[in-house]
């Protein structure tokens, strides 16, 4: 038997998604700014005040909007995690999946994303910072199997997932406007060649040769012993 609390909280989960998918179809058909608390009570087929119960604003609204967005993405990306595949096959699929989703979600907007970013830009800065964490932590715990499974070389697992999330965020939607976007085939050809480069950068070659193997003439003199140990073996052994 379900408890009157438990069943309460899931009827205010559903009221909550409701409005949020309201908003979600306001955004698509006409923009952040033409949006209204009004729009969004008849949309939702719920009273203006029951959407003040749960949203102070409508700056509130979008910022759960997108919210719940990232939420789904970090679901998704756990997935890949837990997944079947090599490491390096799951992290290009993170790679990829990070940028295309957003893309997927931003697409069809009236008005593109540009207005509802600017619209709340002081308070998504601050929330975007906490998304790029939680993305970097799930990128962490792949690179750290990686690396456990012989696939990998990478010293600071979080640094280099950081550095992944910021090389991947200049594709996403609140990084290029709506016409740098392009279409979908564009961003994705983008991003398949970037996930491709970084995973590079961490990925232990095939044959690994020694340093100290080398004759003289084939040890590239920028090479020192520290920069292989830190960033691992270069491209194809080059």
């Amino acid at each position: 038997m379900v408890s009157k609390a438990i069943s309460k909280t899931r009827d205010c989960s559903r009221t909550h998604d409701v409005i949020l998918d309201a908003a979600q179809e306001a955004l698509r058909e006409h923009g952040f700014k033409r949006m209204t608390m009004d729009d969004l009570a008849t949309r939702a087929g719920l009273g203006k005040g029951t959407i003040y119960l749960y949203f102070e604003s409508k700056d509130d609204v979008a910022l759960s909007v997108i919210d719940r967005g990232n939420l789904r993405l970090q679901e998704r990306l756990k997935a890949i995690l837990k997944g079947q595949g090599t490491a390096e096959h799951r992290l290009r699929a993170m790679l990829i999946d990070r940028v295309m989703f957003r893309f997927d979600c931003a697409h069809g907007y009236a008005q593109g994303m540009d207005e509802l970013f600017w619209a709340i830009r002081p308070q998504l800065l601050q929330r975007r910072e906490k998304y790029h964490h939680a993305e970097s932590l799930i990128l962490a715990e792949l690179l750290i199997e990686g690396r456990a499974l012989g696939e990998f070389v990478v010293d600071e697992p979080f640094s280099a997932a950081e550095a992944f999330i910021t090389a991947t965020a200049s594709l996403l939607p609140y990084s290029l406007g709506a016409e740098q976007m392009g279409s979908r085939e564009t961003v994705l050809a983008r991003i398949d060649v970037l996930s491709g480069l970084l995973i590079r950068s961490v990925q232990r070659c095939v044959s690994e040769i020694s340093l100290n193997q080398l004759p003289a003439t084939q040890v590239n003199p920028d090479y020192t012993r520290g920069s292989v140990r830190k960033y691992g073996d270069k491209h194809n052994g080059k």
